[in-house]
């Protein structure tokens, strides 16, 4: 069940050394501008926005093929980039490597989280010899430094209710609910759920007015003990496009844990958009 491109055939045997695993988004574009030797991956069912002709599309019900195709195309690390969602499996399409691990990721799927499931997936890999890595370690300038990135700066209420928002997540971190939320005037507004930071954006747009104390921010920061090599929490144009509609002050992110998409893109719209980015430690 693999579409094979001109790409992977080129010569599987040469070594391209780095496979890029490929969701939704535009960072796996990011990596392959800066990493043209890569095999570019992704599964069947997931909307990748690399040209269908470059990509070798396989299934989660068959990653014994995937294995073998990367250690044929010599490839020794591995990136996950892009949005993914939980694999829904076919039983009738299972080989005997999938088959062998459904015990495992039935337990790894029903642990609640998405936390247990990323430790199995870098697992599977790493004990078939293949380093995982961060899209942080192979594009400099992914994420930002402790102080303002851009805009305004924030008001003594947006650095207080940031503060408390740090300590929501902080808290929560053992739940593995989710890596953001909205804080105005002390309130929490709304916490980040499987649905995402976008839905989470759009629920704190519909707050009725007598129920927030000021604009607000929105706090994004990695699940305490994460692996930020498969799951860093990351901001883009469009965080901030709904942050603005939602009535926020600005974004605070935990320095050099956030991923920041279309990086200079995002100062150009905060500027235009009156919004604060601050990197806070973490």
């Amino acid at each position: 069940m693999t579409q094979n491109s001109p790409r992977a055939k080129a010569d599987p045997g040469s070594g391209t050394g780095l496979a890029i695993i490929a969701g939704a988004g535009a960072l796996p574009l990011q990596i392959a501008a800066a990493h043209p030797e890569a095999l570019l991956i992704s599964f069947h069912d997931l909307d990748c926005d690399l040209p269908e002709g470059s990509l070798q599309r396989h299934r989660y019900e068959q990653l014994g093929g995937l294995f073998d195709a990367l250690r044929a195309a010599g490839v020794t690390r591995v990136v996950m980039a892009g949005a993914m969602s939980r694999p829904d499996f076919d039983p009738s399409l299972m080989d005997e490597t999938v088959q062998g691990l459904m015990p495992r990721l039935v337990a790894a799927m029903g642990a609640g989280g998405d936390d247990s499931l990323l430790r199995l997936i870098i697992s599977l890999f790493e004990e078939r010899g293949f380093s995982v890595v961060g899209a942080h370690d192979l594009l400099p300038g992914l994420t930002a430094s402790a102080g303002l990135f851009a805009g305004p700066g924030l008001s003594d209420q947006a650095t207080v209710d940031a503060r408390r928002g740090q300590e929501i997540l902080v808290t929560m971190a053992p739940l593995d609910i989710g890596q953001g939320c909205v804080v105005a005037g002390g309130l929490c507004l709304g916490l980040e759920t499987v649905q995402g930071t976008d839905a989470l954006l759009r629920f704190v747009a519909q707050t009725p007015r007598h129920l927030r104390r000021g604009k607000g921010v929105l706090c994004k920061f990695p699940k305490q003990g994460q692996d930020l090599r498969v799951d860093m929490p990351a901001i883009g144009p469009a965080t901030l496009r709904a942050a603005a509609a939602a009535g926020l002050d600005g974004i605070v992110i935990a320095a050099g844990q956030v991923l920041l998409l279309e990086a200079a893109k995002l100062a150009d719209l905060a500027d235009d958009l009156g919004l604060t980015i601050q990197a806070e430690p973490f």
